[in-house]
């Protein structure tokens, strides 16, 4: 099979082609004939060579994916040979077949596209485990979420809706609209305004409940700022620059908890868990077409080069997706 395979890291140019055998699934594992994936910013990171994947024979990037089951493991039944389904790896999906666990999947409604498909379950999963496991939203509650116009930002903005929370967000000039037009009460722009009083007016100065943070950085000591008493600040990426900064006296007078999360180091059997959790309350709202992957920009698995340097140009609002077949 095709695959982008790391033999070494650095730029666009260590990502390789090349034909490498097609895995074999263990008992409970389906194999996957990858039609879509998408880039997600821990796969710039692998390149890189600062966000190591999982041990194996070939480094391939990759931490989602849409396709059809091609072979059922001698103990998956879930699925038969045909099916469409989505679902999140630790690594591996930049090619042309892999291999998962069939409890970590779930199946395409018919409504929608594979592409879109393959958009959903790393961003989607993410959101939904910081907004509702980890930041416990509830209802007419506020929210702040970081980098609005990125793939987590983008579904995290729907979630928040759909829990019937106000939501505000950072994002570019640019991509402001796009964020409104997803649901978010108050976009900031964040090369133009300072979140902090921004929100404090918004609510106040009362602060949020929840702030969903994917940049990191100098963002830390303003989210301490912004985030209500007894408030939680969900650390899910590090895209920002900055030495953070944390003042403890304030932390400890707000009461606020500070969760660090991700999902690509997490046992199998916790990634089923937030799969299946995810799939029961949210998967028919694709159906109805009431939540959507918010694509940004379709690329050939042969310009996943190019692809890679949209996303650190930070052009993207939205997810970039691969077609593998």
């Amino acid at each position: 099979m095709k695959a982008v395979v790391l033999d070494e890291h650095g730029g666009t140019e260590v990502l390789q082609i090349r034909e490498i055998p097609t895995p074999v699934p263990k008992d409970n594992e389906v194999l996957v004939k990858v039609h879509a994936t998408a880039l997600n910013r821990a796969d710039i990171l692998q390149r890189k060579g600062h966000y190591p994947g999982p041990s194996a024979e070939y480094e391939i990037p990759g931490l989602e994916f849409a396709g059809t089951v091609a072979k059922n493991g001698t103990n998956a039944s879930r699925y038969k040979e045909g099916d469409v389904i989505m679902g999140i790896v630790a690594a591996g999906s930049y090619a042309e077949y892999l291999t998962v666990h069939e409890r970590q999947v779930l199946p395409v409604p018919g409504e929608i596209s594979v592409v879109e498909a393959a958009g959903i379950p790393e961003a989607w999963l993410t959101a939904y485990d910081a907004l509702v496991d980890k930041g416990k939203l509830q209802r007419n509650q506020k929210c702040l979420i970081h980098a609005g116009a990125s793939g987590v930002g983008t579904a995290a903005i729907q979630i928040a809706r759909k829990i019937g929370s106000q939501v505000a967000v950072t994002a570019s000039s640019a991509k402001i609209e796009t964020c409104e037009k997803l649901g978010a009460d108050l976009a900031i722009d964040y090369h133009e305004e300072d979140f902090v009083e921004r929100v404090l007016a918004w609510t106040n100065q009362e602060g949020v409940q929840v702030v969903i943070d994917l940049v990191g950085g100098d963002y830390l000591a303003r989210n301490l700022k912004a985030v209500a008493l007894k408030g939680i600040i969900v650390q899910v990426g590090l895209m920002g620059t900055g030495k953070p900064e944390l003042d403890l006296g304030t932390l400890l007078g707000k009461r606020t908890t500070l969760i660090g999360t991700v999902l690509r180091s997490r046992t199998t059997e916790e990634k089923i868990n937030l799969t299946e959790e995810f799939g029961a309350q949210f998967l028919h709202e694709f159906r109805n077409k009431n939540c959507t992957s918010t694509i940004d920009s379709v690329f050939p698995l042969e310009d996943i080069a190019e692809a890679h340097t949209r996303m650190e140009q930070n052009k993207n609002i939205g997810k970039i997706i691969i077609k593998i077949l």
